[in-house]
């Protein structure tokens, strides 16, 4: 018989239920922790709420080397639906779950298994690089997996005479390609978030906090790259504003990323780079669909648990893993 938070689920992508307002959800969260032997990992992009309250927070790669070696039953994942099926694949025989099922990607959404097929057999003999954002079935069809903190590194242990298709996204991609020298084959994705950064407003913005040191994640378009003092991963941004002697930030990602930036230096200032909107900072949409709410929610029904197709599941996993030995062989 279905329950009422089976039919939630299954209409809304996540479980509905009302939750008492004098709950503290912190201590409940950590009471389930405990209960369930679970584990909460949260990408630098979440609310800061559920930041506060995970157990790690990372970017992409941090997240799947600590989903590679926990020891909890459950996985609880605060990121989006490519994030959890990261963990799914390193831990087939856990549960993952995560807040709400909706939380995509448009990076990943850019790049559609039957697509990337058919693009890929037109290129023949050529290694495929494939960006850790992205489906499973993408990864199904790739040699090697990457991050932002690692792609630049992956690209540079392949043979110069080996010719590589990089995807999905375009901005990384090109980026990866200036820095390696190589002459990569690029799909032709890309993350809303960092596509819409305005090197109108930034330049703007810049004149008006002229002691502001600019920093970009590697999906930002070329013309916000060139205006940055700085390019790096999310974890490597952060690093960089803890290290640097310059007092304020103009930064371009995520907004979330801010209030780890804050945490760790709270004497110096951050301010969100503009969009080309009406906006005064970028929150990525799919990320803001979790809430401690629902993560609450999440643990206590265990659902909605994320699950990948056996056949899917071999593929995936052997270029994630090759990643994963590469990291390690080289120190990141």
């Amino acid at each position: 018989m279905n329950t009422s938070a089976d039919l939630d689920f299954a209409t809304t992508g996540f479980v509905h239920e009302k939750v008492d307002p004098k709950m503290d959800l912190f201590e409940e969260i950590r009471r389930l922790k405990v209960k369930k032997n679970a584990v909460i990992l949260a990408h630098f992009y979440q609310d800061s709420d559920i930041q506060d309250v995970a157990d790690y927070i990372g970017d992409s790669l941090g997240l799947a080397q600590q989903a590679e070696k926990t020891k909890a039953d459950l996985i609880v994942f605060a990121g989006v639906h490519f994030m959890a099926e990261t963990a799914r694949l390193l831990n087939p025989n856990k549960k993952v779950v995560m807040p709400d099922f909706r939380a995509g990607c448009s990076l990943a959404d850019s790049c559609p298994p039957a697509d990337f097929k058919r693009f890929k057999e037109a290129h023949p003999n050529h290694l495929v690089i494939s960006y850790i954002n992205c489906q499973a079935a993408i990864k199904a069809l790739s040699d090697i997996i990457c991050t932002s903190s690692n792609a630049v590194q992956i690209v540079n242990s392949i043979p110069k005479e080996t010719p590589i298709i990089f995807a999905p996204d375009k901005n990384l991609g090109a980026y990866v390609a200036k820095k390696t020298g190589r002459d990569l084959v690029l799909w032709n994705g890309s993350c809303m978030v960092h596509e819409i950064f305005s090197q109108q407003k930034i330049a703007q913005l810049k004149i008006r906090n002229p002691d502001a040191v600019i920093i970009a994640h590697p999906e930002c378009e070329e013309a916000v790259l060139k205006m940055a003092e700085f390019i790096g991963s999310t974890t490597a941004l952060l690093k960089f504003t803890k290290e640097n002697k310059a007092h304020a930030f103009i930064v371009a990602t995520e907004s979330g990323i801010l209030h780890q930036m804050q945490k760790d230096s709270p004497n110096k200032t951050f301010i969100p780079a503009p969009p080309d909107n009406n906006c005064a900072c970028n929150d990525c949409p799919h990320m803001k669909l979790n809430t401690l709410e629902k993560l609450y929610l999440c643990m206590k029904h265990e659902k909605p648990e994320v699950l990948i197709q056996d056949d899917i599941r071999e593929d995936a996993l052997r270029p994630l893993k090759r990643m994963l030995e590469i990291s390690k062989q080289l120190g990141l």
